[in-house]
């Protein structure tokens, strides 16, 4: 297929279906223990698909990436560039000091861009264009995001089908749309390797994909 996996530019008008994010939902975050799970990322450091993104005068954008499921959450953070090869793939334990696990709910429901495959089709844009797309073309992906903060005012993030865990949701929230105390945590911060059902939890998913965790240096 031509250009697989390459990005292209947003159009100038886009064609953007929304989907509801229910409140009763639990968003599933791994994210570093200096911070509270509800606090956003400001958005200063880092290269993800949909971050660092700026406003359209300028400004830098919080975001804070969630998934549906502890399982997506991992996928996309601890294990996100675990390499597509056949056999035991090892991981340093001593990378999971620092990171916890945390689950949100939001106090009402939130409007997303639709990033799912249908909704892919109306916006004119291929999974391997935009969501499948690797670390050299977030540049351009992260262009999408602020072209839908900037043409859509009402819409408070993106989702998609995580490509991590395709059958698992991904979301992005954006900061400046979502006002404090929005996101509340549902239950304790875990710490990933501390805390015993977290970490077992994380040993099924590396047996899953093939990893072994593997003791290292803190």
């Amino acid at each position: 297929m031509a250009d697989a996996g390459k990005a292209i530019a947003p159009p100038p008008m886009l064609h953007v279906s929304r989907v509801r994010w229910r409140s009763g939902n639990v968003l599933h975050r791994i994210h570093l223990e200096d911070y509270p799970g509800e606090v956003f990322n400001p958005g200063i450091r880092g290269n993800a698909r949909f971050s660092a993104i700026k406003d359209a005068a300028g400004a830098l954008i919080p975001t804070l990436y969630t998934g549906d499921s502890f399982e997506c959450a991992a996928m996309e953070t601890v294990f996100h560039d675990v390499p597509y090869v056949a056999g035991v793939k090892t991981y340093d334990k001593a990378k999971l000091t620092g990171q916890t696990y945390s689950q949100l709910q939001a106090a009402h429901d939130l409007f997303l861009a639709d990033f799912s495959s249908k909704a892919l089709r109306k916006l004119g844009v291929r999974r391997d264009q935009l969501i499948d797309t690797e670390k050299d073309q977030y540049p351009m992906t992260r262009r999408w995001a602020e072209a839908i903060h900037a043409q859509e005012p009402d819409i408070q993030g993106l989702c998609w089908t995580s490509r991590q865990d395709d059958s698992a949701k991904a979301v992005v929230l954006f900061g400046d749309r979502i006002p404090a105390g929005v996101l509340t945590p549902v239950s304790t911060p875990l710490g990933v390797a501390a805390d015993a059902a977290c970490y077992g939890a994380l040993l099924a998913l590396a047996e899953h994909i093939g990893v072994w965790i593997v003791p290292g240096r803190a």
